[in-house]
């Protein structure tokens, strides 16, 4: 069972009654800005991820140089 074209053009007739146009202007705005924050925090999370993971690959870069200098 899945919806056509004219159920869902009637379900949003409906909704468009019930809300008024103010109210779902509002609903979508408010939506884009939590979709916007959620994107800015994941990339957030992503760039903080690989700076993380560099500056481990250069401490070890650095460890591995230190051993072997005190080797020689």
């Amino acid at each position: 069972m899945s919806f056509g074209i004219t159920e869902l053009v009637i379900v949003l007739v409906i909704v468009l009654l019930l809300f008024g146009t103010t109210k779902l202007k509002s609903l979508g705005n408010d939506l884009g800005s939590a979709i916007k924050g959620f994107r800015t925090a994941v990339s957030d999370e992503e760039e903080i991820k690989s700076v993380t993971d560099s500056s481990e690959e250069a401490s070890n870069t650095l460890q591995q140089t230190e051993q072997s200098e005190s080797k020689s």
